[in-house]
């Protein structure tokens, strides 16, 4: 479902993805607030489209400003345990991983999932980037179904 919303200049081309993170302290008495803080926090979207005759306004949060966009959820690529990856059911990421030099790394601890969350497996991709897993787990990547 696409949204309009403001987000900041820099993240306004569209295929742009981003994980909204709620609001901020300087988010406090600004004129822009109900458009800038419509989305779920923690959620991933992504820029599908500018809106047309906008123009970019003053933000304390985003330097160069912020300006209307249309966005809506997206899939999260992620690695969970191989047992529960079928397309449909769900899953919940295997846990931390502190090995932050692994191809994996960022499908095990992915931007716009939370570890303690159950996620409907939208897609089974197949095997993830690392050859071995150093904490020996068995895994597989897929994309999580967006937030509802």
């Amino acid at each position: 479902m696409t949204q309009v919303s403001l987000v900041g200049a820099r993240l306004t081309e569209p295929g742009t993805e981003f994980v909204y993170q709620g609001e901020s302290s300087a988010c406090e008495g600004c004129p822009y607030r109900s458009q800038c803080l419509n989305l779920s926090e923690g959620t991933r979207y992504q820029v599908t489209d500018i809106r047309e005759n906008t123009q970019v306004l003053d933000c304390a949060v985003h330097d160069t400003g912020v300006r209307a966009v249309e966005v809506e959820p997206v899939s999260v690529p992620a690695n969970v345990p191989s047992k529960s990856a079928y397309s449909g059911s769900k899953a919940k990421l295997a846990g931390e991983c502190p090995h932050s030099e692994c191809p994996s790394h960022p499908f095990c601890v992915p931007l716009g999932a939370d570890f303690d969350e159950e996620y409907q497996i939208q897609e089974v991709v197949g095997d993830p980037p690392h050859e071995t897993c150093k904490l020996d787990r068995d895994l597989t990547k897929v994309e999580l179904a967006p937030k509802e």
